[in-house]
């Protein structure tokens, strides 16, 4: 049993995290929702001007690092495993060779789980939660941590009139019969995170029931990663556009926090280490 906000460590490919623990975002991606394109010079990926972000974010405090090569923002298309191995792997290896940071492929694809393990990388971010073809066999093969989110439908019309019987069980199940499809693959518990995928799929209602029983899910035996930095639930609720939501996302990630999430995801990487320290202070930890 993993307790709220206690002193727990995960080992992920023999890179030890503390909990809670921030996981910057690091998108190589020219269309993602929040800063598509900000990496990019000539339509190609600047590699320097990509690790110079992460070494900021480890600076402000980063333990985790997420490098994203395909978009899964709301109406997304898919990309070739090429390119994304273009805008991942050289990223990987780099910071692996420099970087005291533990490393996170945010991908669904087999071949970049591969690659990512032998550039590097400790940790699985698969917002398919190892349902693409192949990614079970892929993510099984590495000792690398593997998180598990759930998402209804396809990045490109997941938002089209999502429906839950019921969500946080629905969401709860989902992630269960992942779970054992891992531990039938031979992947030990140890290694499996979950993320209960908010705005994957969900409308405003279901995020808010979600995260008001966030504590519904960090209860169990498994670390939980919350994600909700800059995302539409905030505008939603706010009014504000993407570059004004830090002040909301702080508020959500504060609250999930305070109800025992382990990992939280997130552009804002400072500002959320600020509010990590502040909540472990009120709960008596270090």
């Amino acid at each position: 049993m993993v307790s709220p906000l206690g002193p727990e460590r995960c080992e992920a490919a023999g890179v030890e995290i503390s909990f809670p623990a921030v996981m910057g975002v690091v998108n190589t991606t020219p269309d993602s929702f929040s800063d598509g394109g900000s990496l990019y010079q000539s339509r190609r990926l600047d590699l320097d001007k990509a690790f110079d972000r992460c070494v900021k974010m480890v600076e402000e405090g980063a333990t985790i690092l997420d490098i994203g090569g395909e978009s899964t923002r709301p109406g997304s298309d898919p990309v070739s495993v090429e390119q994304e191995l273009e805008r991942v792997i050289p990223l990987v290896e780099r910071l692996a060779r420099s970087v005291d940071v533990a490393l996170s492929l945010d991908t669904s694809t087999p071949e970049v789980m591969r690659q990512g393990a032998q550039a590097g990388a400790h940790i699985i971010n698969d917002v398919r939660a190892l349902r693409r073809d192949g990614a079970l066999e892929a993510a099984a093969s590495t000792d690398l941590a593997i998180c598990l989110m759930h998402m209804q439908g396809e990045p490109k019309t997941m938002q089209r009139q999502p429906h839950y019987s019921d969500v946080v069980q629905d969401v709860s199940d989902f992630l269960n019969q992942r779970i054992d499809a891992c531990l039938t693959a031979g992947v030990d518990k140890k290694r499996l995170w979950i993320d209960p995928g908010f705005g994957f799929g969900k409308t405003l209602a279901h995020n808010i029931e979600l995260m008001q029983n966030i504590a519904y899910f960090c209860n169990g035996a498994y670390p939980v990663l919350v994600g909700v930095s800059r995302k539409s639930m905030i505008g939603a609720i706010t009014g504000k556009g993407v570059d004004e939501r830090r002040a909301g996302g702080l508020a959500l990630a504060t609250f999930a926090l305070m109800q025992g999430a382990h990992i939280i995801r997130t552009h804002d990487v400072g500002a959320t280490v600020d509010a990590v320290k502040v909540v472990m202070a009120l709960k008596g930890e270090r």
